[in-house]
């Protein structure tokens, strides 16, 4: 039949010398949660939100679609200023505006805000594991869409207000979304 490995040494059969040093190692601890884990605090942040007042909810979405202007805002900005920089070596631009634009998911995830794709993933998990009522899902998915929406709609509008939008920048934003609408 195949070559089986022999059992691992149990600790009861091990010299004294040997079970006293492994009884004083310190046991490992991980900073990241494994699988299983890791679903359940997700479900379990799902069902923190299903408990949460509606207003907050939207508010905590209004916010967070703030930031993601502000994100994207922040890349256009100064990787749009380095546009005599990418002459040589395109790439560089595009380098710094998607380094920056996780800057406000950090901050998104650092001060609670809520997007539209972590509820339509927490939310669903929640339910599933039967920790929230399935009537969340269309209710809290909506509030977040339009939370989100409300927040980029604000943001946009201070950027036109304040003539933010202009030079280098206006120049970065046409490139950026003439390269994803003509692919």
């Amino acid at each position: 039949q195949g070559s089986q490995l022999p059992p691992f040494p149990s600790t009861a059969r091990a010299p004294e010398g040997l079970r006293a040093r492994r009884a004083t190692m310190p046991e490992v601890v991980s900073l990241c949660k494994g699988p299983k884990e890791a679903y359940e605090a997700f479900a379990d942040k799902g069902a923190e939100l299903c408990r949460k007042p509606l207003l907050k909810v939207f508010h905590q979405a209004v916010y967070a679609g703030i930031y993601i202007g502000f994100g994207g805002m922040l890349s256009l900005v100064i990787a749009g200023g380095l546009a005599d920089v990418s002459k040589n070596n395109p790439t560089i631009q595009s380098f710094v505006f998607a380094a920056l634009f996780p800057v406000n998911l950090l901050i998104i995830i650092l001060t609670g805000g809520v997007l539209f794709t972590g509820v339509s993933a927490i939310v669903p998990a929640a339910v599933l594991e039967r920790k929230a009522h399935w009537i969340h899902i269309p209710k809290l998915l909506a509030v977040s869409w339009i939370g989100n929406l409300i927040g980029c709609v604000i943001f946009a509008l201070l950027v036109h207000c304040c003539d933010m939008n202009t030079g280098l920048t206006a120049e970065m934003a046409k490139k950026v979304i003439h390269k994803k609408c003509h692919r």
